[in-house]
This record gives structure tokens, C-alpha cells and sequence, in this order.
């Protein structure tokens, strides 16, 4: 099929690629305008859009797709184009910008979106994340047909993965990127061919993934370490879960449950069994991956290497 494709991210990239792997022709693709990233705060261009490039396939990257909103000739530039190009449907993962309705039916089998949760499971824009948070057991993949609702159109095509108790939001993205490639060349397929039905959202389970902050992913020791365990987990690449103790910042990208010592001090770094440990107000976290203030993050036995134990641990537990 002639395929239009809207993506920015590495989540966009790996279903682009999973597209051009399977023979359909990619005529445009839209992703966001390059963004300054970096020390050096330099432009650098979005996954898909490298992608693109290196296969020679077409890019447009408006600042918006409205044309009541701020930039109405951007906007006319890409309806223009999206029109002038010959294409079967266009597929969207992790794009990033709105599709008014004037777009979402310019393509003749509609826009697919490519989302990752089963929805109505958390639609909105950090599914991933929210699903560790929240301790789900399991998530997934769903193909939807888009409306001008966030998440709500009908689905074509759902399929879920378990979310392993190791799983952060960075292994767990990969999964469901590999997935989501997989399952969108399934669905064009049985598209080309007729062979797919759609069937509406259930009303009830619908639950909304707000976006990230990073004032959220700072760790209060004073709630119960399997919370605190899944925050770190869900935070981990970014914006990274922080905490507070003795006075230093310091952030926290992998841990494990454990039982607290009974003279364990909440929030205080503990040496036990050559573990280094932190106490919350029910149980404890052992800390394998962390960080302190100008440094990189280093699994424990390293960052202790560098970090007299004097320092960095408040009392050794027998």
C-alpha cells in the first residue's frame, strides 16, 4: 500500500521501519521540527525523520496541522501536499501533534494510530509510563482507527505482553515498539484485502495517561518502598526518579524490594550485607543503579567505589 507516515519518536521510527521491511511504499512522512537537544543545544532531528532520510523518503515537519491555529499557511502548506500525494491511509505512532478532522479524512482508509495500551486503558500521551506506576500487570498493543477524540477511536487490532516486575519504561517501550511494528504490517494487510472489522471502545475501564513531569518523579520516602519501586521503574530514561537524603539530591534508576530493618531510620542510606539500602515507611529498596550530583549513574558497587561508605550511608545494620 502507498502509506503516508506521522511519527517522531524512537517508538514512530521502529514501525516505520517495520513498514519499509514489509514492502509498502512510504510516500511522506510528517514528524516534528527538529529540536535544539544537547549540550551544546544544537538542532538535531527527530528518530523518524533520520530514518527518512536515509531511505530518501519525502519529510514535512509543520509546526502545526490547524488552520484556525497560530501557523494557518504551515498548515495549508501540509493539507495541500497531504491532498497532492497519492496514498492509500496514513499511519501515526507517537507523532505528537493533533490531526483536526480535515486531515483525518483526506486518506481513503483513514488515519491508524499505533498506540501503546490497551485501550481505553490509558489513552493520552504517556501510556507506558503510567502502566509501570500503576503496577499493571499487563499492557499491549492497540491499533485504532482515529477520530478527533484523544484515543478514542475504534479498534482494528489488539494484542498485550506481560509487563515483567524488572520491566522500566525504557525495556518496556522496545517491547512494545517491536510489537507495534509487527501488528501495524498485520493490519494493512488484512486492510488491502478487506479482511478486518472494527469494533468501538468499551465505555467503562477508560483511564487517561497524563503526560510526565518531572515534579512527579521525585521519591517521598515516607510512602511505601513498592510504590517508590515502581516510580523508579516507570521514570527510568527520564525525566529519572530523584530523592532527598541528608541533604544531597540523588537519583534513583533501578532498585528491588526488601523487608526495612526494625532500626532503620526512613530516608537514610543503609549498608546491609554489603547492600546499599534506603528505608520507606513500609519496607525498603535495594539500590543497584543510582547517581549523585555531577556524576553518571553507576550500578551501586561502582558508585560506592567513588563515594566513601562514610558518606554515603548514615548507619551499617548488623
Amino acid at each position: 500500500m502507498k502509506v503516508i507516515f506521522a511519527g517522531t519518536p524512537e517508538f514512530a521510527a521502529a514501525a516505520l521501519a517495520a513498514l519499509c521491511a514489509a514492502g509498502h511504499e512510504i510516500v511522506l512522512v510528517l514528524t516534528q521540527p527538529d529540536r535544539p537537544a544537547g549540550r551544546g543545544m544544537q538542532l538535531h532531528a527527530s528518530a523518524v525523520k533520520q530514518f527518512a532520510v536515509v531511505h530518501h523518503i519525502p519529510v514535512l515537519q509543520p509546526v502545526s496541522l490547524k488552520l484556525d491555529g497560530k501557523y494557518p499557511e504551515q498548515a495549508k502548506h501540509a493539507h495541500e501536499l497531504l491532498k497532492a500525494t497519492p496514498h492509500d491511509v496514513m499511519v501515526v505512532a507517537a507523532y505528537g501533534l493533533i490531526l483536526p478532522e480535515t486531515v483525518l479524512t483526506i486518506p481513503p482508509y483513514g488515519c491508524l494510530n499505533i498506540h501503546a495500551s490497551l485501550l481505553p486503558r490509558w489513552r493520552g500521551a504517556a501510556p507506558i509510563h503510567r502502566a509501570i506506576e500503576s503496577g499493571d500487570e499487563v499492557t499491549g498493543i492497540t491499533i485504532m482507527q482515529m477520530d478527533q477524540g484523544l484515543d478514542t477511536g475504534a479498534m482494528l487490532f489488539m494484542q498485550s505482553i506481560p509487563i515483567a516486575t524488572t520491566d522500566s519504561t525504557a525495556s518496556l517501550h522496545d517491547k512494545l515498539a517491536r510489537l507495534g511494528g509487527e501488528m501495524i504490517v498485520e493490519v494493512l494487510q488484512q486492510l488491502q484485502f478487506g479482511e478486518i472489522i472494527s469494533k468501538p471502545q468499551p465505555q467503562d475501564g477508560v483511564t487517561y495517561a497524563a503526560k510526565i513531569n518531572k515534579e512527579e518523579s521525585f521519591l517521598d520516602f515516607n510512602l511505601p518502598a513498592k510504590l517508590l519501586e515502581r516510580k523508579i521503574r516507570a521514570f527510568n530514561p527520564a525525566p529519572g526518579a530523584h530523592g532527598l537524603v541528608n541533604g544531597v539530591i540523588f537519583k534513583f534508576w533501578n532498585a528491588e524490594l526488601t523487608e526495612r530493618p526494625a532500626n532503620a531510620e526512613i530516608g537514610q542510606f543503609y549498608m546491609q550485607d554489603h547492600n546499599l539500602l534506603i528505608a520507606c515507611s513500609e519496607g525498603a529498596l535495594r539500590l543497584l543503579e543510582l547517581q549523585k550530583p555531577g556524576s553518571k549513574r553507576l550500578p551501586t558497587s561502582e558508585f560506592l567505589k567513588g563515594f566513601t561508605v562514610q558518606s554515603a550511608v548514615r548507619k551499617t545494620l548488623q
